[in-house]
């Protein structure tokens, strides 16, 4: 691997430290009977940790020239699976149709660029995940834990903690990874909620939640004036807002009572 050539493209930054890896898995509280969805193996460090506390890991790796460098590292792991592909455009409903697991957790050292993408993935997907448990920039953690009237409280906050509970476990340091990324990072867990108000649409549910802030700077009539706006108004009285607030003023059970009234 010393010979690899790191693929800015792929957002390639390697894990290199083996404790810190235990550190990540020992976060996720893995249950035996369990299927793990990685993506990014790279070196195969926490892919090989992860097999140890779990029934089966399905990694994706989108970079073919690793392709003979995890067949070869993962030999003696019976119960990993790689994808060489592109996990945005897989079908993970059908890849993990095979296996027969209790739990099914995502645990995950992503590249940067692509978080969104793969959490909006996961949660527009049908699988039921026990736990997420996620590298990410520090900039992104305090996002997703956010409070409303926090500035970093966006349309990913609102998603991620109608589904999950939200921890910010611990910072990792930079100099963890090869190359060294330019910022530090933090593990993130999404321990799944059980008592969850149930929403009638889910597919309106998203579309509110994104149209509800495509203009930071705008208000909730400016932004959702495509909507029913006094249907909308009558929620947000009742919990003290009006329709010149923004978006970031309002809490998940706001915007899960607007989306049940609006269908």
């Amino acid at each position: 691997m010393e010979t690899f050539h790191f693929k800015k493209k792929y957002g390639q930054n390697f894990l290199t430290d083996t404790n810190l890896v235990k550190k990540i898995v020992d976060a996720a509280c893995i249950e035996k009977n369990s299927l793990v969805i990685e993506v990014g193996p790279g070196r195969a460090i926490l892919t090989k940790q992860l097999s140890k506390v779990s029934g089966s890991v399905l990694s994706y790796e989108i970079d073919l020239e690793l392709q003979q460098y995890l067949k070869e590292g993962l030999q003696d792991y019976n119960n990993v699976d790689v994808i060489f592909d592109d996990f945005l455009k897989r079908d993970i409903e059908k890849d993990i149709q095979k296996y027969n697991k209790d739990f099914i957790y995502f645990v995950s050292n992503v590249p940067y660029y692509i978080t969104t993408p793969i959490l909006i993935k996961l949660l527009d997907s049908k699988i039921d995940f026990t736990k997420i448990v996620i590298m990410v920039q520090e900039e992104v953690g305090e996002r997703f834990s956010a409070k409303p009237g926090n500035k970093s409280y966006g349309s990913i906050t609102v998603l991620l903690n109608y589904y999950y509970h939200i921890k910010r476990e611990f910072k990792v340091n930079r100099k963890m990874f090869t190359p060294e990324p330019k910022v530090d990072s933090e593990i993130v867990s999404l321990t799944k909620r059980k008592n969850r108000i149930p929403l009638k649409n889910k597919r309106l549910f998203f579309q509110l939640i994104r149209d509800s802030f495509q203009y930071k700077r705008k208000n909730i009539r400016n932004n959702l004036k495509q909507y029913n706006l006094e249907k909308i108004e009558q929620v947000l009285v009742r919990y003290g807002f009006d329709l010149t607030d923004r978006s970031e003023k309002l809490p998940v059970e706001v915007f899960i009572e607007i989306c049940n009234h609006l269908d």
